[in-house]
C-alpha cells in the first residue's frame, strides 16, 4: 500500500494518490491531472476510482477530466447530485483497490454530501481517513458554504456536523491517520494547523471541535462564531464541480495565445477583459499597463484572483514573466477562471518598446514613511485582515481589508495623499492597483509593509495576542 499526499501550497489543498497491487485511487484531484496519470503509468498501475469528498467551493477539482481520460468512475457520497455520470455511494459502502478497502462514511455538515473515506489495510484494520472538509487539523469545515434548502441555516448544518463527527469519526481509534483536504491558509476553515497530516488521537487532544465534553450547542456556537463572508467565487466553483467544465488542455491552449502589444490593446478594448499583471510586485510598482490589476504569482495568487475578480466568466488578459505563461493560466483554471484570452508577447518590456502608455506606483521605504509622518499628518490605509489590524496597527491607521476593499472605497481619501501598507508588501500593491484602476492615484505604497514599519520605529498600538481577540 502506498499513500501520497500531493499538497498545493497556493490553495492549501491536499489531493491523495493511493495505490495497492496495481490499482490506484485518486481523492480530490487538482484540475491538472497529468501528474496522476503519469505516476500511475510509471508504476504500471491502473487508476480504478476517482473519489470526491464533496462539491468543492474553493477550487475546481480534476475529477471530470481524470475520469474522461482514464475511464475511472467518479464516486461521491450520499445525496450528491452531479450533472455527469458518477457513482453515488451509500453510507457504509466499500470499494476495493488492490488488497485494501475504502469505506464510505457519510459526514454531512460542511455540505450535505460531505463524505469521509475510511481506508482499511489488507488485514481489515482501520488505517486512515480522508476527511475532506469535514475535519481539518485544528478545525472543522465551515457550515455556511453548502447549497442548502431555504429553511436550513448554518446553525442547522453545524448541528449536523457535530453529529457526523461524534458518530462517524471520533469513535475511530486514536492511531488512525487524518488526511484533510486543506491546511492553514484555506478559507474553508478558520483555525487550521500548519501541519497537513496527524493522528486522530492527537486531534482529539488539540482540536477545539473534538472536545469530549463539548455539548451540541457549544459546538454550534464555536464553529459559527467569527465566520467571515466566503469569497464571492465559491458558489461559481461549486457549480463547475457539480456540472462539469472544459478540459484543462483546451483552457491552456487558448489562454497561452501570444498577442503583440497592439493586438493585446485591441483585445482589451473589444472584450472588456481585466488586464492581470502577475509579475513580482517590485516590477509592477516600477511600471505597468494603466488600469491593470496586480496579483503576483509569488503570493497566494489563485485565492486572491477568486476573491477580488470573483466572476469566473470574466475575460482576462495576462502580463507574465517570461516562462511563466502556462503556469499563470493553469493556476487561474484551478479556481475556475477559464476565460483567459491571451498573453502579452514579450511582456511589459515589449509594451514599453511599442511606445504604449505606462503607469507606475509611488513607493517609499518605512524609514521614508517615518520621516514624512514626523513632519506632517498623512492618512494611512491598512489593507491587512481585521484580525491582523486588531492585533497591532499603526496609530490612527484606517482599516480596509483587501478582501473587501471595494466595500471601503467611500472611506479612501480622494483628495489628499495617503499611504497604503499590508504585512509584507504583496497585498498593498494589489490594493494600490485596484484603487488606481478606480481612478484613485493619490496613494503611496510602503515597501516591506507592517514588518518594515515596526522595524523603522513608527508608533503602533499595543500588541494583542490574536487568540485573545
Amino acid at each position: 500500500m502506498n499513500i501520497e499526499q500531493i499538497y498545493t501550497g497556493c490553495l492549501a489543498q491536499g489531493a491523495y494518490y493511493i495505490e495497492s497491487k496495481g490499482e490506484a485511487a485518486i481523492i480530490d484531484p487538482l484540475r491538472e491531472v497529468e501528474p496522476y496519470i503519469k505516476k500511475a503509468a510509471d508504476n504500471g498501475t491502473k487508476i480504478k476510482y476517482v473519489f470526491e469528498t464533496h462539491f468543492h467551493a474553493d477550487f475546481v477539482s480534476g475529477h471530470v477530466t481524470l475520469s474522461n481520460r482514464t475511464g475511472a468512475p467518479i464516486i461521491y457520497g450520499p445525496t450528491a447530485n452531479p450533472a455527469f455520470d458518477a457513482i453515488i455511494a451509500e453510507d457504509g459502502q466499500e470499494f476495493h483497490i488492490g488488497d485494501i478497502t475504502i469505506k464510505v462514511l457519510h459526514t454531512p455538515g460542511h455540505t450535505m454530501e460531505s463524505t469521509t473515506y475510511l481506508l482499511r489495510d489488507k488485514d481489515g484494520n482501520d488505517h486512515a481517513i480522508f476527511s475532506g472538509d469535514t475535519l481539518f487539523l485544528g478545525d472543522v469545515g465551515r457550515p455556511d458554504l453548502a447549497q442548502k434548502a431555504a429553511d436550513m441555516t448554518q446553525e442547522d448544518l453545524a448541528g449536523m456536523l457535530f453529529d457526523s463527527l461524534r458518530s462517524k469519526i471520533m469513535p475511530l481509534a486514536d492511531d488512525v491517520i487524518v488526511y484533510p483536504a486543506h491546511g492553514a491558509g484555506s478559507a474553508c476553515g478558520k483555525n487550521m494547523m500548519k501541519e497537513t497530516v496527524d493522528t486522530l488521537g492527537n486531534q482529539k487532544k488539540m482540536n477545539y471541535a473534538l472536545r469530549s465534553d463539548m455539548t451540541r450547542d457549544e459546538f454550534i456556537k464555536e464553529v459559527t462564531d467569527g465566520l467571515l463572508p466566503p469569497p464571492k467565487y465559491f458558489p461559481l466553483n461549486v457549480k463547475m464541480n457539480k456540472e462539469g467544465y472544459a478540459d484543462i488542455k483546451e483552457v491552456i491552449d487558448r489562454g497561452t495565445t501570444m498577442l503583440s502589444p497592439e493586438a493585446f490593446e485591441v483585445a482589451a478594448n473589444d472584450t472588456g477583459a481585466v488586464v492581470l499583471d502577475v509579475r513580482h510586485q517590485d516590477d509592477f510598482v516600477k511600471g505597468h499597463i494603466p488600469r491593470s490589476i496586480f496579483i503576483g504569482l509569488n503570493g497566494d495568487f489563485a485565492p486572491w484572483v477568486g476573491a477580488l475578480i470573483a466572476d469566473v466568466e470574466q475575460p482576462i488578459l495576462l502580463v507574465t514573466p517570461e516562462g511563466k505563461e502556462e503556469e499563470a493560466v493553469t493556476r487561474l483554471s484551478r479556481v475556475g477562471f477559464d476565460n483567459t484570452l491571451g498573453i502579452l508577447k514579450g511582456g511589459f518590456e515589449a509594451w514599453k518598446k511599442a511606445g504604449m502608455e505606462v503607469d507606475s506606483i509611488k513607493s517609499i521605504t518605512a524609514e521614508e514613511m517615518k520621516a514624512t509622518l514626523e513632519k506632517e499628518t498623512v492618512p494611512v490605509l491598512d489593507v491587512r485582515k481585521e484580525s491582523e489590524y486588531k492585533s497591532e496597527h499603526v496609530v490612527d491607521a484606517q482599516l480596509a481589508p483587501l478582501d473587501f476593499l471595494n466595500d471601503h472605497l467611500a472611506e479612501v481619501p480622494k483628495e489628499e495623499t495617503f499611504m497604503v501598507h499590508c504585512a509584507g508588501g504583496y497585498r498593498s500593491v494589489i490594493a494600490s492597483s485596484i484603487l488606481k484602476s478606480r481612478g484613485i492615484h493619490n496613494l503611496i505604497d510602503i515597501k516591506g509593509g507592517f514588518d518594515a514599519i515596526k522595524e523603522a520605529g513608527i508608533e503602533v498600538t499595543d500588541y494583542v495576542c490574536p487568540s485573545t481577540l
